[in-house]
């Protein structure tokens, strides 16, 4: 009985609850001060009536997805009194102005310190035009160069993610940082804690960033003053208050690790138990990740800095940071083939990189597609690209969870089943429990491991990055794995599909309108 009732008062005193309260007295606060000119009830219904269709004609002409619009116009329509105030509410982008002014002074000052390796895109292009046509995109509207001298190590569980990892963060000599969207209170946590206390005594320069929403139910509310007590520096991106805005739509939802310039990491592992298996959440959890070495690593080195500014408002010296490399250094990194391309995506800039990135691949496939996604949430225009690849006969194959995190929008992934099947996709999904990575394997020339889920979220509304790879020998080992996790999967067939009863149809199809929010 103690128990439940100590359960209790953490649920209640959580601040999460706390929000839920403020948020829900606002909106009841809202439609009661509307209600409240009931005496007026026919100027202030054709008020409401003019507001909703200014507010739908609005949104038809903007300049983003259609499925975005349908999602919005269609409630508005609804609840014409209601609709058009509450879109002007939450679903604006209000931080974008100021925001994007302040973004774009970083990135014009992080352009300043990137190399520009024209050559590169240049000695490629007689050989290779489709891979220098996506490089040069990246480049120009990814704002980050292709790089030769770098390594890449694919590391294809949590497991060993953890395992590089720790080794890499017990030699740091000069800085660590580290940015993920969840860092879980747990032994994974607890283990990288007592490395890092250990390295801010060494005067190590150790730095992290937490995303307020990712990390809301798994580290104690401040915990970035706990943190900076450490003497470890602490930026909280995006801080959730408790008013009603479109201000949390915008999540920083990377996830990366760069130690003294010489080694970076990113990928789908987030700092949770879960992720290297310590407890079952979701069944068995399957992830990924990539560690590059050499000259990339300077990306993310200015990928951090740049957000890292973004958020404490400085601006500061970069150069420091940046690993000098002998002639010896670089004669050891040119024996790895192939060219490694970090890229960095913003929703602040107007540009969907890992939407193009995602859809560039897909289009230059000769042979195959192979990718493994938590989620499968598609566009139009994605949803295109996929189905008239596998129609012209390529090889289509896409790894999917069996057990889901969030069972709403799990079934919005299988709403898209059907029509990708019946096209010639092979749709797999991973029996022992949930996979987390976000690969794109492409004809085993071209790689992406990253952050970026197929959803609308990761590829509209959130901070997302990955690495771009091109003939790189990682990629033999993303086959190898790509190959070993279908080997645990079970192909979902037409007659799968086919089979579901009308009411679980009906369910998928409404909750595939509401998509763009999920």
């Amino acid at each position: 009985m103690y128990s439940i009732i100590k359960k209790m008062k953490k649920i209640m005193f959580h601040r999460v609850t706390y929000l839920l309260v403020a948020f829900l007295l606002q909106a009841a606060l809202i439609i009661g001060v509307l209600l409240g000119f009931q005496a007026y009830f026919v100027v202030f219904y054709g008020f409401s009536i003019l507001l909703s269709i200014a507010v739908v004609i609005w949104v038809i002409n903007k300049h983003i997805h259609p499925e975005y619009k349908l999602v919005w116009v269609i409630p508005i329509l609804l609840f014409p009194i209601f609709g058009g105030l509450f879109y002007l509410l939450i679903a604006q982008n209000r931080i974008s102005r100021n925001a994007r002014r302040k973004m774009g002074h970083l990135l014009e000052l992080s352009n300043e310190v990137l190399p520009q390796n024209e050559n590169i895109i240049k000695n490629l292009n007689d050989n290779s035009s489709d891979a220098a046509n996506q490089m040069r995109y990246i480049k120009d509207f990814g704002n980050y160069p292709p790089y030769k001298y770098t390594k890449t190590q694919y590391l294809a569980t949590g497991e060993e993610k953890f395992e590089k990892l720790m080794a890499e963060l017990k030699k740091a000599e000069k800085f660590i940082f580290l940015e993920y969207f969840i860092i879980a209170e747990g032994k994974l946590w607890s283990e990288i804690l007592d490395v890092l206390k250990k390295k801010v005594k060494q005067d190590v320069d150790v730095r992290i960033i937490y995303d307020d929403v990712g990390c809301m139910l798994t580290l104690p509310k401040n915990y970035h003053l706990i943190l900076e007590a450490m003497g470890i520096k602490t930026c909280v991106f995006n801080p959730v208050i408790p008013v009603i805005s479109s201000l949390h739509n915008n999540r920083d939802h990377r996830k990366i690790a760069v130690i003294d310039g010489k080694v970076a990491f990113t990928g789908g592992v987030n700092i949770g138990d879960e992720y290297i298996n310590e407890y079952d959440k979701h069944g068995h959890w399957k992830d990924s990740a990539i560690m590059i070495e050499g000259e990339g690593v300077w990306s993310f080195t200015v990928m951090f800095l740049s957000l890292w500014d973004y958020l404490r408002d400085e601006v500061e010296d970069f150069i420091p940071f940046r690993k000098e490399y002998t002639k010896e250094d670089l004669e050891e990194l040119e024996k790895e083939p192939g060219i490694v391309q970090p890229f960095f995506d913003s929703p602040l800039d107007g540009e969907t990189v890992g939407e193009n990135v995602y859809l560039n691949l897909i289009t230059k496939a000769k042979k195959s597609i192979y990718i493994t996604t938590p989620y499968l949430i598609l566009d139009h225009g994605m949803l295109t690209a996929l189905t008239s690849a596998a129609k012209s006969g390529l090889d289509v194959r896409i790894i999917t969870p069996h057990i889901p995190d969030k069972w709403y929008v799990h079934k919005v992934t299988r709403s898209y089943y059907g029509m990708l099947i019946n096209s010639g996709v092979s749709i797999y999904e991973y029996t022992p429990g949930f996979i987390h990575s976000k690969t794109f394997l492409v004809d085993q020339e071209y790689g992406v491991v990253g952050t970026i889920n197929m959803d609308y979220r990761s590829l509209y509304l959130h901070f997302e990055c990955g690495v771009w790879m091109h003939e790189v020998t990682s990629l033999e080992d993303m086959k190898t794995d790509f190959f070993h996790t279908l080997n645990k999967c079970h192909q979902i067939n037409f007659q799968d599909v086919s089979g579901a009863s009308w009411p679980r149809v009906l369910g998928r199809s409404v909750l595939r309108l509401f998509a763009p929010w999920m």
